[in-house]
């Protein structure tokens, strides 16, 4: 008697991820308009946080990048008590805490234009490195100097601080504004100096970099994974990994955006909860769990007949 044959199971949202990352993309950068006007969107939604990172100088940007909007809530934190205003970017560090809280690090798989990209750039084949684990801390050293720190710490005459992490490292901001804009804005390049070459030269490393390793900037640079990470142990948003049936075969590895093993640790500040490693794993060893609802992915070995 022949095999029972391979079952085939209807397509999950997860399986259809990068449909979700594309209308994310551009539902955040919708304002098409300005690119013909040669302008920056204004409208009454810009002051909005966007759950990714997605510059607010895009022209066609419909809402704020939360890590712009919390340097600038740090930059002016010391003008604002030294004239007795209490204006103390409550709304962007309430928002960070409400999208960690409920499913941690997930926009960063779903929405964020930035890991789009780089998933993207990922299939150009070529040789491909992998990252040292080592190296994902150094995004908790960039969130806490260039987001933190250093706005708040170094100020003008009139005690504003920088927007450190926009102005010298951000490469989402290069490639999303400061090259569109050059190009639809006559007037601005001669103002082009060192900051924006040092800018574009570090958007090439990284665009090279994207092509070798798998999402480099979110796991080594990115200060918002960073944030929304440290939410991933307790977010109501849970991932599992039952021991008895998992192999060890490593499968849910070879197809996560972010090399990790998540049968080591399944809720990894490192994890994006993409849900690719649910859709791998043909032992039905992986699973989440959100609201009091369960989703085990199902056992996908051919059972032999009796």
């Amino acid at each position: 008697m022949a095999a029972n044959p391979k079952p085939t199971l209807p397509k999950k949202p997860r399986d259809r991820r990068a449909w979700y990352q594309a209308a994310f993309a551009l539902g955040l950068n919708a304002w098409i308009p300005s690119w013909f006007k040669g302008e920056i969107f204004q409208g009454s939604v810009k002051g909005v946080c966007v759950p990714g990172l997605n510059c607010y100088s895009c022209p066609s940007a419909m809402g704020a990048c939360p890590i712009g909007a919390l340097q600038t809530a740090f930059g002016g934190l010391r003008f604002n008590l030294s004239v007795a205003e209490k204006k103390f970017g409550l709304y962007v560090a309430g928002f960070l805490a409400a999208i960690g809280s409920v499913v941690g690090r997930m926009p960063c798989g779903w929405v964020c234009p930035f890991g789009f990209i780089q998933e993207l750039l990922h299939k150009i084949p070529s040789p491909k490195l992998r990252i040292p684990h080592a190296m994902t801390y150094f995004r908790y050293f960039v969130l806490a100097t260039t987001v933190i720190a250093l706005p708040l710490l170094v100020v003008d005459q009139f005690g504003y601080g920088q927007t450190w992490f926009c102005k010298w490292i951000c490469p989402a901001g290069t490639l999303e504004a400061g090259i569109p804009l050059m190009l639809i804005k006559a007037d601005l390049r001669p103002l082009i100096g060192f900051m924006y070459y040092w800018k574009l030269g570090l958007l090439v490393l990284f665009l090279g970099w994207f092509v070798l390793s798998r999402r480099p900037f979110c796991r080594t640079v990115c200060p918002l994974g960073a944030i929304w990470g440290l939410f991933n142990k307790a977010s109501l948003f849970r991932m599992a990994v039952d021991d008895e049936k998992c192999t060890l075969c490593d499968m849910c590895r070879k197809d996560c955006p972010v090399d990790i093993k998540i049968y080591e640790s399944a809720n990894s500040p490192d994890c994006v909860r993409c849900l690719k490693c649910v859709s791998s794993c043909k032992f039905g060893a992986i699973s989440y769990e959100f609201l009091g609802k369960t989703e085990v992915a199902p056992d996908l070995r051919v059972k032999k007949p009796a």
